[in-house]
C-alpha cells in the first residue's frame, strides 16, 4: 500500500486488534488509539503521517468519533473517514462527514478493509 498509515480508534481492545489485524493483513500500516483525545493527539503530533481514519462513534471520555472525523477533516478535507457503531448509524446522515462510510456493528473485518481501500481508490492521485 502507499505510504502513510490508518489512524484506527475505538475503545474496545478486542475489536480494536481484529481491526488492527486485519488492516494489517491488507497491507496497511496502521496506529491504533482508544480514545478521541488520544487520537486528536496523535493526529495534530504528526497529520501529514496519516492517510484514513477508521473510528468508532461511542468512545467515552475526551469525544466522539464524529468529534474525532470533524478535527482530522478541518486539517485534510479529504481524508477518508469509516465510522463503526452498534448504536449510532442512525445519526451519520447528520453528524459525519462528507463521503465517508458507516458500518454497523456487529461487522465482519472485511468490510472495514473494503470502505477504506474504496474510500482511497476514489481520491485523486497526489501531486508530486
Amino acid at each position: 500500500m502507499d505510504d502513510g498509515e490508518i489512524l484506527v480508534v475505538e475503545d474496545e481492545v478486542l475489536i480494536l486488534l481484529d481491526v488492527e489485524a486485519a488492516l494489517q493483513e491488507a497491507g496497511f500500516r496502521v496506529s491504533c488509539e482508544h480514545s478521541a483525545a488520544a487520537a486528536m493527539a496523535a493526529f495534530d503530533a504528526e497529520p501529514e503521517k496519516f492517510r484514513g481514519l477508521v473510528t468508532d462513534i461511542q468512545l467515552g471520555r475526551g469525544g466522539s468519533g464524529w468529534d474525532l472525523a470533524r478535527h482530522v477533516r478541518a486539517t485534510n478535507p479529504v481524508m477518508p473517514v469509516v465510522y463503526v457503531s452498534g448504536n449510532s448509524a442512525g445519526d451519520w446522515p447528520v453528524e459525519g462527514v462528507p463521503n465517508s462510510i458507516m458500518i454497523s456493528k456487529p461487522f465482519f473485518t472485511p468490510q472495514i478493509v473494503t470502505a477504506l481501500a474504496t474510500l482511497l481508490n476514489g481520491q485523486p492521485p497526489a501531486s508530486s
